[in-house]
């Protein structure tokens, strides 16, 4: 029997969301692992302070350099999410993502679905720019510290993952709730909700890690390519596409997280993505051309 690419894609999914929190165990006493794997970074978007979490918020420890009294510029993450979006773009998104798991199991539960206000793509371009580099580096306290605004003020993935596991096992911990809790919590039910109504709402609104990777699309070595010579422009891809992506005018963009639907919905295997798509597709016109010139 023959798998599906949305059933492997989908075991792929949940495979990567194991492997990134892995320590269960600790979710007993609240707990957060601390082990040598604690300094690598998960690829997706993951919080650090989730007990069961094996790695660091690439997104986090990226905050965390910027608002280093030093602004000691690490190459080690800077050099993780290049090495990370030119090889993979935004396939990690699709596919490696826990977070994004997450928002898909959302978006399952059985409401009327809502299509995204275009003008709500561009707030995760402000959050990454204020939030993820600016506000580390600009907002610091007196010693010259400065704060992981994302993590602080917005992240819904860490109160979910993070602030409400250890609120709930640790008592003592809820004398500090204030003003900043209720405010990521509220965050967190409209993301939810957001979730629930549109496909991947936090990826597509308010994710700086998902920006990062996507505006690497173009150059990453996993590629989505169309086959102009094959394509009949029947809008099966565009119509299927639940991020809203037509493959056909923009294989290339920055919202495109390579599920790989649109591989699948093609009539014409028109499309094809992967590590050395666009020598298939290279194969394919120059198979055309002869054809062509034979006649």
């Amino acid at each position: 029997m023959k798998l599906t690419h949305s059933f492997k894609r989908k075991l792929v999914q949940i495979i990567a969301f194991g492997f990134s929190n892995s320590h269960l165990v600790n979710f007993k006493d609240g707990s957060i692992y601390q082990g040598k794997w604690k300094q690598f970074c998960n690829p997706g978007l993951n919080c650090y302070s989730c007990p069961a979490a094996g790695f660091a918020c690439p997104i986090g420890a990226l905050q965390s350099v910027n608002g280093s009294m030093k602004f000691n510029f690490s190459f080690y993450v800077v050099g993780f999410l290049l090495a990370v979006g030119v090889l993979l773009g935004r396939f990690v998104c699709g596919w490696l993502c826990p977070f994004g798991l997450l928002q898909e199991i959302l978006h399952k539960i059985p409401t009327p679905k809502l299509k995204l206000w275009k003008g709500f793509l561009y707030l995760k371009y402000v959050i990454l720019v204020v939030f993820v580099l600016l506000l580390p580096i600009v907002a610091t306290d007196y010693m010259g510290m400065g704060k992981p605004a994302f993590c602080q003020y917005i992240c819904p993935a860490g109160t979910l993952e993070g602030g409400i596991p250890l609120l709930s096992i640790h008592p003592e911990l809820r004398q500090t709730i204030g003003s900043l809790f209720f405010l990521k919590l509220g965050i967190l039910i409209v993301t939810i909700g957001g979730c629930i109504l549109v496909y991947r709402f936090f990826c597509r609104t308010l994710c700086p890690l998902g920006l990062i990777y996507g505006l690497m699309n173009k150059i990453s070595f996993y590629h989505l390519e169309v086959d102009s010579h094959q394509c009949i422009n029947c809008g099966k891809c565009s119509k299927i596409c639940k991020m809203e992506v037509d493959p056909v005018k923009t294989p290339d963009s920055v919202e495109c997280i390579r599920c790989g639907e649109c591989v699948e919905a093609c009539p014409k295997n028109a499309i094809s993505m992967g590590i050395g798509a666009g020598r298939k597709n290279r194969a394919n016109c120059t198979k055309y051309r002869n054809i062509e010139e034979s006649k």
